[in-house]
């Protein structure tokens, strides 16, 4: 197995994860209390990368962050180097395509909180902000590690967008799925398959995180 692209994209999947927690966060609550008519719009884009196909996800990002986008410009003026196929590239794109993945399990232990419990939190004097970190995340525990885990396995797994963004360079931009393919159309089905059985093991053993979490808080707080 290709080691190096393993470890590249265990690193994207982290940083992914990390960073999703701390966007989605706000992003879920606000989805989740807000009462504006139009947040159905949002709630759209957020869900769009899930039926939208990757290779034209990855073409609008390669178009925003290109050498002839402002975005692109700006980051090359600022780093010295440009945005596309970089390891930072990757990591914007997955984040993109990963968002769904983290908002909407967060989105959904938000509304499964007791509004009681939160507006008992209102009337002891304690303030909105320290209301949501000391009950509603507690409480939501479970759905936010759903979130986090489904967004590290996803990136795990991105092909089309990494493709379209990074290319496939060695050592900075070429992840374990693009090492996949290029095994099998080398027809080195060995090396392959032992890629393959990685990434299916992985799958399983974050699904298997997932159920196990979701069954232990159901047992600490059963439904009556």
């Amino acid at each position: 197995m290709n080691w190096t692209a393993i470890l590249l994209t265990l690193k994207l999947a982290a940083l992914t994860s990390v960073i999703l927690l701390v966007v989605s966060l706000p992003m879920a609550y606000w989805l989740t209390s807000s009462r504006r008519r139009w947040k159905f719009l949002v709630e759209a884009v957020v869900a769009l990368p899930l039926v939208l196909p990757p290779t034209v996800l990855g073409f609008y990002v390669l178009i925003a962050i290109g050498p002839k986008s402002p975005i692109g410009q700006w980051y090359e003026a600022v780093v010295g180097h440009p945005l596309l196929f970089t390891f930072e590239g990757l990591l914007l794109a997955s984040v993109l395509y990963s968002l769904p993945f983290a908002v909407q399990p967060f989105a959904a232990a938000f509304s499964a909180v007791d509004g009681p419990l939160i507006e008992a939190s209102w009337t002891l004097g304690v303030s909105r902000l320290m209301t949501f970190f000391r009950v509603t995340i507690p409480l939501s525990m479970a759905g936010l590690v759903t979130g986090v885990v489904l967004s590290f396995a996803h990136t795990m797994g991105e092909f089309g967008v990494i493709l379209m963004v990074g290319g496939n360079i060695e050592g900075v931009t070429r992840t374990v799925s693009i090492d996949l393919y290029d095994e099998v159309q080398a027809m080195n089905y060995a090396a392959a398959g032992q890629t393959a059985l990685f990434l299916l093991v992985v799958s399983f053993l974050m699904l298997a995180v997932v159920y196990a979490v979701n069954r232990r808080f159901w047992s600490l707080w059963p439904m009556k």
